[in-house]
């Protein structure tokens, strides 16, 4: 007892009336804790003297480690100086036993870590535990400091607390880093350094100049330098990170979702996902948010402190401690801040690339049949809107714990300074929670319905621009438009429910604040208390605390709830079946089964299959009760009338259908060629190649066999010529030919060919039938060939004969039933082209044929046009200030100027309202009772009256305008893109004009507002709070000018860069979603190849690069932030010191009253958040507006002609249909030579003409000219001698009828789909229908009411094709254009439809293109072209009986 005495003399032991005593806590709590670490670290530390640890760890922690100890060392050694300095014979022996222990640890710390075995000493799990418990002793030593006058003495313990909370985070950071080391999958770096050294290593690397580079950004320093002098590339860009790399993501991404669907198959989470992928370092963040949150409240308690050593008039050196402390908390939260800011950052981008990436993936690996219950639509959706929305999460969760601590903390100040009359204010927010509950409801409702018909708009946005030719051509834009406009309407409906929505949120949340105040001090002193500066501007700095979670709540509630719509659709979607055939595994059968002594390569037992999904209960069956067995290296035929079920006989060996019963096999490898070929963006050579190494002999021999050599050779830069999305600059023939070369490239063991010989002249049919499908290429190989080609079918070893989904029966040519079926098929051709019995003669015949007419192939390939697709163009320099004018065009002057006006004077009510405040307390303050208390309250009313109506009209005036604004750019967008001309559409990929209409245009209905809105109010408040500083404090105008000066020079020079960014951002973006849609296209053609891996390490190249982007854009506006918050700091320090230096005297100008001292004080303090937030909105807009600018510039693309030349048309013209050539030359591009060439010719009204040519003669620019899709160079067209030139180009398409090449059908009912216009009445559909061999199907599927589904994937191609012709049977028109519309369909099927048009069309001329030449022999007239040139024309029936003729040639090919 007698030492504790000794040790505490005048100090109770334990307890004092304020709770702990200072002994105790010094001894007990403070040395002995000290002690305990002391030797807990020494012991560690000798322990493990001789082990040397060799697992490695980033640079950045021990870096952290070093630094913070001799920091912490440092700090103690001046705490003992000062105790040395100031001690006496009274300071009691526990304070030195405190200070020396506390000096000791950081000094036994420092030695630890220069000693090879610090990993091993600091990672250990009892150190990391103790240390966070020790933490919790902080809190009684720290309330006594806190409750001590010395300024000096709690100002050390704050630091030390602080170091103390910095390293037991850190060393448990290290501890679970090195702990999952190995596996390297959770933990993410603590700086972003990813280069692991050594440890040997560590003394060379310079510590002080990497912890400031890593502090200050300055890894950003070369691409900031290259922005200011340059336009930035990509290869500028910042490198990645090694764990932010989308491989890396995606990988961690899918192995926790691949988990979450083995425990729980039926309803795996994506939340939980993201979580087990992603929580821990998400923890770490929030740890540091923690601190960085309650560092913030550090300012309004110095503030507190300096008013009221300014109203004792002291003049002791406490006063410039407090104010270097005030900007010395200023400086440490802006390092948090920007900290906390870019790893949460890094955080969000690793997620998006990980969510997008898993879409992406999921797109390749689900079977077209699970995907049918997503519109192409949805699922575009879920990568352009909904993976935005799930990676806004990582704001909004920490958001919703954090901004209620902070609001927490700031009541429990307030209680401290005003006692229970902060009550009132905190009933009225109280009030406001179930108001703002039901807002978010009403909230999330609209944007659920909101988000359904965005999916169904961007849906029929992509139908229109991927069939805009076909639109056009029928002239159908603006019916398209007017469809497009409606949905966007009812978008729009639900889009301001939730702006006005948000208004109110925005309403109730920015008066809160001022309605606090009012009714606070209202209540305040109405309790009798009396009002002093420290009070009043200690309140007012908590208030402005409460303004930034108060305003950003309903905006978290409101993420959360997009959030948790988006995971829910998400979730979905990556929830649908997969199967291991989807993924590119065959499987094998019992190899006992044999064919004629072969082994099958093919086999189905009884199966069934549909189109739905596998949750879908109800189905329909597409085939029924297959029963097939293919031998190896057999050739098989499959045929069968228009929409029997052939090409789902192929997806279902593929595993595309559902297979609901039954079982298919497949031995070996497999390539598919669909019906519709699919090309994607890219050269010729990577189209076939897709991903497979280069072998040039094998890809010459490909090239030749497929026909493809010489337009090879003729394109532009030969095979890395380009080729555009969908092969837009490809004919119908050379797509074909250049899918099936990819097809035989990759060398499968078994080929799924849909109908390939359809889209082809007979010249090449042949040739591809000998060189590739007949011969050493592909002999030995199983081929399974959908097909309606008579030579083909003869050829085969098995046929296969489908009808209404069942193989009607199995066998080959020689079988009588079979050989029955296929002399119906070739009845057609019978009598005008010589019967050929025997097969080898068949074969002899080909051959010589296809020897003579090699010659004639090599003069014919023409050459379309190539190399068209345009690279995205992307600004230079800043935003131009035409692009906001055009923005506040869009929202309306008037609304502008109000919207403007309101936030001005909204400002100019708040601070009245705090000068008032001001001016009551100094009256209070010098006993001056001019008025009395309910006076003051009720002018402080009327402010608060005006603020409160002033913020309501800018919220909704906001609102208000950002709808006009979203309205008017959609619909002028819109309206320029459906009048631009078709070369505009070839040159620009569909994904990159979506990306405007989907991403950009969200950008401008939803962030673009809500960005301007926080950028108005944060430049009003900071030219407020200028304007009361230069009134309060005069000195301040001296700082004015400098800061102002480097403000501009650092924001000068971040906006180059910023600017650049962003535009590199938008065009890095458009080939993401360009490569998804073109995925969504060709799935099954990239599951059939095996290519999912090559596609998916495509797309990871894609993000890659946006990630680049979107990083170095992060650390870029971080840079800037932390420069700027720095120069705000020194605006604090120095209003600080100056109010000092002014209350001493030192300087003759007056500092005013301390009320006005105070205010200024407590308006410099949130300078600093002010101007990080105005910079962070200023530079956001700027970037927000490059999604204004990108849409400008297709609001600036050529339009076409649309206007006649006066030509005042009768209503009944054309009534001869009398079309004239008159020496037409069509060049595509000015440098590329014509693809028509002075062509002329003459079709008399009422007759039919068929045009004949090899694939890309130019048959298909006849069309494309006599539509006016492309202007001719030379010539004119008259249409009933009047030239089509000066006839308005909507009334010249309107006049005529097409059925292209590329059949149409839109999602709708059927009736809608074959009389847009509702101008035919249903007797006449069905007759027509009926003409078209289709009755029986529509009938049988539901009738005219039946819907049909997206790109019309409800009926088969062949279908597609007669129901397009159907349509324009329908429409009265004197010339009827048929551009290979029968392609697609049996010879038999063809002949009715012969019969059927020219009954149909007797009075009407027609003109068809076709390759099948069954079809144009019965025509009036043949035009036969060859590379532009019309080398023959006249009557079929003489032409044939001419030898020499090309037509006759043509003929003779087509007959073997």
């Amino acid at each position: 007892m007698e030492l504790v005495k000794y040790i505490c003399p005048d100090s109770p032991y334990v307890w004092n009336k304020n709770g702990v005593s200072e002994c105790f806590d010094n001894l007990v709590l403070g040395f002995g804790a000290n002690l305990a670490t002391a030797v807990m670290v020494a012991g560690l530390g000798i322990f493990n003297k001789q082990h040397k640890d060799r697992r490695r760890i980033h640079l950045s922690a021990r870096i952290l480690v070093y630094i913070l100890a001799a920091f912490g060392a440092c700090v103690t050694t001046f705490d003992m100086a000062v105790l040395v300095k100031t001690s006496t014979q009274s300071t009691p022996y526990h304070e030195w036993l405190f200070r020396c222990s506390r000096f000791s640890v950081w000094v036994i710390i420092l030695l630890v870590s220069r000693c090879g075995s610090w990993l091993d000493v600091l990672s250990n799990g009892m150190l990391c535990f103790w240390w966070i418990a020790k933490l919790a002793l902080l809190i009684p030593q720290l309330q006594i400091v806190l409750s001590s006058p010395g300024v000096l003495k709690w100002t050390m313990e704050i630091c030390g607390a602080l170091i103390d909370i910095f390293f037991g985070i850190l060393i448990n950071i290290i501890r679970v880093r090195a702990a999952n080391y190995e596996s390297s999958l959770i933990m993410e770096p603590l700086l972003p350094y990813q280069m692991e050294i050594e440890e040997d290593n560590f003394r060379d690397m310079g510590i002080i100049c990497k912890v400031w580079h890593f502090m200050t950004f300055k890894l950003v320093d070369p691409v900031m330098q290259h922005g200011a002098n340059k336009q930035l590339e990509f290869e500028d860009l910042l490198k990645l990170p090694v764990d932010m790399d989308p491989s890396f993501c995606h990988n961690m991404i899918l192995k926790f979702w691949e988990g979450q669907r083995t425990n729980n198959f039926n309803h795996p989470s994506l939340f939980k996902t993201i979580c087990l992928a992603y929580g821990w370092p998400y923890f770490c963040i929030g740890l540091v948010k923690v601190l960085n949150d309650c560092i913030g409240f550090a300012g309004p308690l110095l503030l507190n402190k300096l008013i009221r050593f300014l109203q004792q008039g002291s003049k002791h050196v406490d006063g410039y401690v407090l104010a270097i402390s005030l900007g010395f908390v200023s400086v440490l939260k802006s390092f948090l801040d920007t900290q906390y800011t870019f790893h949460l950052s890094q955080l969000r981008l690793k997620l998006r690339s990980s969510i997008m990436t898993l879409i992406y993936r999921k797109c390749l690996c689900v079977s077209l049949a699970e995907r049918s219950k997503f519109s192409e639509g949805e699922i575009q959706t879920f990568m352009s809107v909904d993976a935005d929305r799930i990676v806004n999460l990582c704001n909004s969760v920490h958001d919703m714990w954090s901004l209620p601590l902070q609001i927490g903390i700031a009541l429990y100040l307030l209680y401290k300074q005003v006692n229970f009359a902060f009550v009132s204010g905190l009933a009225i927010t109280i009030l406001l929670i179930p108001v703002n509950k039901w807002i978010a409801n009403l909230i999330a409702n609209a944007t659920k319905n909101m988000m359904e018909q965005k999916d169904e708009r961007i849906r029929k946005t992509a139908e229109l621009l991927s069939y805009i030719r076909t639109i056009k051509m029928c002239g159908w834009e603006l019916l398209f438009a007017g469809w497009l406009t409606k949905t966007r309407s009812s978008e729009v409906q639900y889009l301001s429910t939730r702006k006005y929505l948000d208004a109110c949120c925005v309403f109730f949340w920015a008066t809160t604040p001022t309605l606090f105040s009012l009714s606070t001090f209202g209540l305040y002193t109405l309790m009798g208390h009396k009002l002093d500066a420290a009070t009043v501007f200690t309140c007012l700095a908590l208030f402005n605390n409460l303004i930034s979670p108060l305003n950003s709540f309903p905006w978290v509630i409101n993420g959360l709830i997009d959030a948790a719509i988006s995971t829910r659709r998400l979730s979905r979607y990556l929830s649908c079946y997969e199967s291991d055939a989807r993924l590119g595994i065959s499987t094998t059968f019992d190899c006992d089964k044999h064919f004629n002594g072969k082994e099958a390569a093919v086999a189905a037992n009884d199966a069934s299959c549909t189109w739905s999904s596998n949750k879908e209960m109800e189905f329909d069956l597409v085939l029924e009760h297959v029963n097939l067995f293919v031998p190896k290296g057999s050739m098989v035929a499959v045929i069968g009338e228009v929409g029997s079920g052939k090409s789902s006989l192929l997806n279902m060996i593929l595993g595309e259908a559902r297979l609901v019963n039954g079982s298919i096999h497949l031995s070996g490898t497999k390539a598919y060629v669909p019906q519709i070929p699919w090309i994607m963006s890219g050269t010729i050579r990577e189209n076939i190649l897709l991903g497979k190494d280069y072998n040039g002999k094998r890809y010459s021999e490909i090239l030749r066999a497929c026909s493809l050599d010489l337009d090879v050779s003729l394109m532009l830069g030969g095979d890395i010529a380009c080729v555009g999305e969908k092969g837009v600059n490809l004919s119908g023939g050379q797509k074909a030919r250049l899918a099936f070369a990819r097809a035989l490239y990759h060398e499968p063991d078994i080929y799924l060919l849909d109908d390939v010989l359809s889209a082809v002249d007979v010249h090449v049919a042949c040739s591809i039938l000998q060189n590739a499908i007949l011969s050493h290429l592909m002999n030995q190989k199983t081929r399974i060939l959908c097909t309606h080609n008579i030579q083909a079918i003869h050829l085969a070893d098995v046929i296969v004969v489908m009808e209404k989904g069942h193989v009607k029966c199995v066998g080959n040519s020689a079988d009588s039933y079979v050989a029955s079926y296929v002399s119906l098929i070739s009845l057609n051709d019978s009598n005008t082209f010589p019967e050929v019995d025997n097969k080898g003669k068949k074969t002899s015949s080909l051959i010589e044929y296809i020897e003579n007419t090699q010659e004639v192939e090599c003069a014919n390939t023409s050459i379309e046009v190539q190399d068209v697709i345009e690279v995205e163009t992307r600004k230079e320099g800043r935003v131009e200030l035409k692009v906001y004018q055009n923005y506040a065009a869009f929202s309306g002057w008037f609304i502008t100027i109000i919207t403007c006006l309101s936030a001005i004077l909204m400002q100019v009510s708040r601070n009245g309202n705090d000068l008032w405040l001001s001016y009551w307390v100094d009256t209070t303050g010098s006993n001056q009772r001019e008025y009395s208390t309910t006076f003051y309250l009720v002018i402080l009313s009327i402010f608060c009256l005006f603020n409160s109506s002033l913020t309501l009209v800018r919220a909704f005036s906001f609102a208000f305008g950002g709808l006009r604004a979203a309205i008017r750019v959609h619909d002028q967008l819109l309206h320029k893109l459906v009048d631009a001309p078709i070369s505009f559409f070839d040159q620009n990929p569909s994904g990159r004009i979506l990306n405007r209409l989907s991403s950009d245009l969200y950008t401008i209905d939803d962030s673009l507002p809500f960005i301007l809105n926080i950028l108005l109010a944060n430049f009003v408040a900071l030219l407020g709070i200028a304007i009361v500083l230069s009134f309060v404090q005069v000195m301040f105008l001296l700082l004015l000018l400098p800061f102002w000066f480097v403000y501009r020079k650092l924001q000068f020079y971040y906006r180059s860069t910023s600017r650049e960014l962003r535009r590199l951002d938008s065009v890095s973006r458009s080939p993401i979603y360009t490569s998804f849609s073109e995925t969504l296209d060709g799935s099954s053609t990239i599951r059939a190849l095996k290519s999912v891996d090559f596609f998916l390490f495509k797309f990871l190249q894609h993000v890659q690069l946006y990630q680049r982007t979107s990083y170095t854009e992060i650390v870029a506006s971080l840079w800037l932030s932390l420069r700027l918050q720095l120069l705000a700091a020194i605006i604090v320090s120095f209003v600080a010191v100056m109010a000092i230096i002014g209350t001493h005297g030192y300087l003759p100008v007056n500092f005013g009253t301390p009320g006005l001292v105070g205010l200024a004080l407590s308006y410099a303090s949130p300078i600093v958040s002010l101007l990080g937030s105005f910079l962070t909105s200023f530079t956001e807009t700027e970037k927000e507006m490059v999604s204004i600018e990108r849409v400008l510039q297709y609001m600036d693309v050529p339009q076409e002609e649309l206007s006649g030349r006066g030509h005042s048309l009768d209503p009944t013209w054309p009534s001869q249909g009398k079309i004239e050539f008159q020496n037409v030359t069509l060049r595509y591009m000015p440098s590329l030579p014509p693809a028509l060439s002075d062509v002329s010719f003459t079709i008399s009204g009422g007759t039919s003409v068929g045009i004949v040519g090899r694939t890309g003669a130019g048959k298909s620019s006849i069309l494309n000219v006599l539509f006016r899709l492309n202007r001719i160079c030379g010539g004119r067209i008259l249409l009933d001698s009047i030239d089509i030139v000066g006839i308005p180009v909507r009334d010249l398409r309107s006049k005529l009828a097409i059925v292209p090449q590329s059949s149409f059908l839109f999602e709708g009912s059927l009736r809608a789909n074959l009389d847009l216009f509702q101008t035919s009445s249903n007797e006449k559909i069905w007759e027509t229908l009926e003409k078209c061999c289709l009755k029986d199907e529509i009938e049988a599927a539901g009738g005219l009411d039946i819907q049909v589904k997206e790109s019309g994937t409800t009926f088969s191609v062949g279908q597609q094709q007669l129901l397009c012709l159907a349509r324009s049977l329908l429409k009265p028109s004197k010339v009827l254009c048929l551009d290979e519309c029968t392609a697609n369909v049996d010879t038999q099927t063809a002949s009715k439809l012969q019969k059927a048009i020219a009954s149909e069309c007797k009075s009407k001329t027609i003109v068809t293109i076709a390759h099948r030449i069954s079809t144009v022999m019965t025509m009036d007239q043949i035009l036969v072209f060859d590379q532009g040139l019309l080398v023959e024309q006249g009557n079929p029936q003489v032409l044939l009986l001419d030898e020499s003729s090309k037509f006759s040639s043509f003929a003779r090919a087509s007959a073997m």
